[in-house]
């Protein structure tokens, strides 16, 4: 939607819909929501870092919203609230409604006679539909998406190009399925047998809950006997590799680029951070965040941040710094050794 054809929204129309309070003209505009230093008249803004407090005096936004801290820090008008930018994003779905497709069935999509589409339901071009798939009413599937047989999609839930559910495998409601995601492959499963590999079959499912959002080229693998499950309103980002017969638990989020081995139990509220690798059979507490670029070799077993990277530094601090932690083993024997020496002669 161009601009121009935005619905503008009044300070008090919004506060009535998200609450929160109105400092300053109530009536003033609002069109699109910007950041501090690129907004322009008839856009709202917002403040959640204070470091960026200095922004208010030059941005030209027409509204902001600040938390209650901040509340005196402008004199625009200004939205008061707790989470500013919960609140901003309420009000940038509200201006940037998703587009939705009207219900129907292309003339090149491929649905089973035995398949089963509640009403209102869009499947787009080039869509195969499998034998006694289920699709929930107003969802919208995507141009060239695959829905395996017997697989099941939740009410108003979404699948962008090209994404595919194999068989069996069940999406809940309001799901956001980006492009290229792959639910439901087999997990790797492989057995050695005199000299050769032999294929485990894969006959658990994928089962996701709902407002779950998986990122484009993001793959969940089925599970080996039991199910791979996740949990309501978890947030996955792009290419984040989930192996079989994992959890992860209600509104966890995790960043691209994530590794996730076989049988890993991730508690609820967790955060990982992108290209995190998280070894085979862990088990995650709740309430944990890791972060970016860490190596998860063994459990945790309580909330808290956890960070396993060897920070950035000039490349000669790096390669000195790296020689001694490969000598720390040695370094530590020779520490004994003079301790132990040291405790003889403090007995003598």
């Amino acid at each position: 939607m161009r601009r121009q054809e935005r619905k503008p929204q009044r300070l008090y129309e919004l506060v009535a819909q998200f609450g929160g309070e109105v400092l300053g003209e109530e009536s003033t505009q609002i069109f699109q929501v910007a950041p501090l230093d690129s907004a322009k008249s008839g856009d709202l803004s917002f403040l959640t870092n204070a470091k960026y407090q200095h922004q208010l005096e030059t941005t030209r936004a027409s509204a902001v919203i600040l938390d209650r801290e901040s509340a005196g820090a402008t004199g625009l008008p200004r939205i008061v609230c707790d989470n500013p930018y919960a609140y901003y994003a309420r009000v940038s779905g509200l201006l940037n409604p998703a587009y939705a497709h009207s219900p129907g069935i292309d003339a090149t999509a491929s649905v089973a006679a035995s398949a089963h589409l509640d009403e209102d339901v869009y499947i787009g071009p080039g869509a195969i539909v499998d034998a006694g798939a289920q699709i929930g009413g107003r969802a919208q599937i995507g141009a060239g998406c695959y829905i395996g047989r017997d697989a099941r999609i939740g009410a108003s839930s979404v699948m962008h190009a090209n994404g595919t559910v194999y068989g069996e495998c069940i999406i809940g409601q309001r799901a956001i399925i980006h492009s290229g995601a792959v639910i439901g492959a087999d997990g790797f499963g492989m057995a050695m047998d005199n000299g050769r590999w032999l294929k485990i079959p894969q006959i658990g499912r994928v089962m996701v809950g709902d407002d779950v959002e998986v990122g484009a080229n993001t793959t969940i693998d089925r599970g080996a006997l039991d199910d791979t499950i996740i949990e309501d309103d978890v947030k996955l980002d792009n290419q984040i590799q989930i192996g079989h017969n994992c959890f992860i638990g209600a509104h966890t989020a995790i960043a691209g680029c994530v590794g996730i081995a076989g049988s890993v139990r991730i508690g609820r509220y967790c955060r990982i951070g992108g290209s995190a690798m998280i070894i085979g059979h862990l088990e995650i507490a709740d309430n944990v965040e890791i972060s970016a670029g860490t190596l998860v070799p063994k459990s945790i077993r309580k909330p808290g941040k956890y960070t396993g990277v060897f920070p950035i530094s000039d490349h000669e601090d790096w390669s000195r710094n790296a020689s001694l932690v490969r000598h720390l083993k040695e370094l530590r024997s020779r520490i004994r050794t003079l301790e132990q020496q040291h405790k003889i002669r403090s007995n003598k």
